[in-house]
């Protein structure tokens, strides 16, 4: 018998509706109850990871330590649950093909024909199996992407059929996301967009045990009753998700709704322990009652869709709060910097980030960001290729070398202080081949970085191709930007920085990954902190 129960939600009507927050919410109350939770996402994309997807398409691509590229809500995962995700925790329809298909390339089927159900249903269902086989967890909370009704969706409802079956009422349950839209011109809620999804979902085999109905405006008795008898529920199990101020509100309002507890009774699970929230509620009134504003410019080139960039969004609110400041964003798109303008759009910050990317689109604008930042004593942050952009910046005017370049941008560049990895020489597959996952980084002591994670050393996950060229290392230091960041073992450079700036530090690896509501990222609660000094200064 499994010790293990399985919550599986899943979503109708439309895209979008805030699945990953629910379940990270209601993971959250479960775990301030005092259970062991993971959650994980089943996204039926044909893509074998989020890796190759262009962030326009599907947004940041997150980093687990242990190397996974996977979907964005895992960030959400852990910044709710300080709880580190791994490959187990992002599943793709391309995963689940590639390894059915190697299975049946080695025989493994014994001659049999290879079907939908049952061989992609079994390895979807292994899949959903495999954290809770680690006997870790008590709860493994499982999203599936996309609509109920999606033709891409259907091995992952069917797969979820059967589990319920197998591990039966008690060990498993189904919470239906959906939507109740407002039509003004009637000046009502509507329910039948709703019935019509837990019918659809119903066709498929699965009854919902809780709705969580997405809404602009509250639900009336007459609404919920209603909702229960069509949609054959029960009356506590109708669960309202009201739109929110913040995405850190709805583990408080899911609590007020009872999802967890009704949760906890649908699984046979008896308890009087509250959930103890405090810490988190700390954290939402620093948040929701700052004593002082910054504005931090964001640099980027995906400036246009903010999911680009969730996870740094997400550390600015935690080192916002950390500081006791609200931290206001202005996104600024580098492909509109140049020498004539970056004082225009800049002069007004507190601090500058120049944001991860990829790709020679956009990458003056970048430089001439860092320039500005460097020149006007901004307090400035580069993160990845904003790192990458801080060294071309110093070796084309502060040593002088004006064609220095990366040969990501430039592969004929006579000066490439940017050059590619050796080990990514000889490698022809895009997809999960990048330098990725937790690396250590030997920290000097008397530094910015030294004072901000007072350890000698630290990891940090990584995501890029391109590097440091160690051959330019002295020029640079003998000019005043400092190497304070090394990898022990390939002497990779992680950290460079400028002594004589106020605050100046770029960092190769990807401090956004790590930063959660319990755990501040240092890195980020500094530079929110250098920006807060300057505003006052200034």
């Amino acid at each position: 018998m499994s010790t293990t129960k399985y919550i599986f939600v899943t979503g109708g009507v439309s895209s979008s509706l805030g699945k990953g927050i629910i379940a990270a919410s209601l993971a959250k109350l479960l775990q301030a109850r005092g259970y062991r939770v993971t959650i994980q996402k089943l996204d039926p994309y044909i893509n074998v990871d989020p890796g190759t997807l262009n962030p326009y398409e599907h947004g940041e691509c997150y980093v687990t330590d242990d190397g996974a590229e996977t979907d964005l809500d895992l960030g959400h995962y852990e910044r709710f649950l300080n709880v580190k995700t791994s490959q187990a925790n992002n599943v793709t329809t391309g995963r689940i093909y590639q390894s059915v298909i190697e299975k049946e390339r080695r025989g493994e089927f014994l001659g049999k024909t290879v079907q939908v159900v049952p061989h992609i249903t079994n390895e979807i269902k292994e899949r959903v199996q495999q954290l809770g086989s680690t006997g870790e967890y008590d709860i493994v909370i499982t999203e599936i992407g996309g609509t109920v009704g999606d033709i891409e969706s259907l091995p992952y409802i069917e797969a979820v059929r059967q589990l319920r079956w197998e591990l039966g009422d008690d060990n498993a349950l189904v919470i239906h996301l959906t939507l109740v839209p407002y039509l003004s011109a009637a000046g009502e809620l509507k329910t039948k967009p709703t019935q019509h999804s837990v019918k659809t979902l119903m066709e498929s085999g699965i009854k919902a045990d809780i709705l969580v109905c997405r809404t602009e405006h509250d639900l009336s008795d007459d609404l919920r009753n209603k909702l229960a008898l069509f949609c054959n529920v029960k009356r506590e199990a109708v669960i309202q998700s009201i739109d929110a101020s913040t995405i850190y509100d709805v583990p408080n309002m899911m609590l007020e709704e009872g999802l967890d507890t009704v949760t906890l009774k649908k699984l046979g699970i008896q308890t009087t322990k509250e959930p103890d929230l405090t810490r988190w509620n700390e954290f939402l009134k620093r948040h929701k009652n700052p004593k002082g504003k910054v504005k931090i410019g964001l640099i980027g080139k995906y400036v246009e869709l903010q999911d680009s960039y969730k996870s740094i969004l997400e550390s600015f609110i935690h080192a916002g709060a950390e500081n006791e400041v609200s931290v206001d964003v202005k996104y600024i798109h580098s492909e509109y910097i140049n020498k004539k303008n970056v004082e225009g759009k800049l002069k007004d910050l507190d601090a500058v980030l120049v944001a991860p990317g990829f790709g020679e689109r956009g990458i003056e604008g970048k430089v001439e960001a860092v320039r500005y930042a460097r020149e006007n004593n901004l307090p400035f942050l580069g993160i990845c290729l904003g790192m990458q952009m801080a060294v071309i910046e110093y070796s084309r005017n502060v040593l002088g070398i004006k064609d220095a370049n990366s040969t990501e941008m430039n592969p004929q560049t006579p000066n490439p202080v940017i050059n590619l990895m050796e080990d990514q020489k000889s490698i022809t597959d895009m997809g999960g081949t990048m330098r990725l996952g937790a690396w250590k980084c030997d920290v000097k002591a008397d530094s910015i970085i030294g004072r901000v994670y007072n350890e000698s050393t630290i990891e940090e996950r990584h995501r890029h191709r391109y590097e440091y060229n160690n051959k330019y290392k002295e020029q640079l230091e003998a000019a005043g930007m400092i190497a304070t960041g090394v990898n022990p073992d390939t002497q990779l450079v992680e950290v460079v920085e400028i002594p004589e700036h106020p605050w100046f530090v770029g960092v190769q690896y990807h401090p956004e990954y790590k930063s959660t509501v319990a755990s501040p990222h240092p890195l980020f609660v500094a530079f929110v902190k250098a920006a807060h000094e300057h505003a006052e200064k200034n």
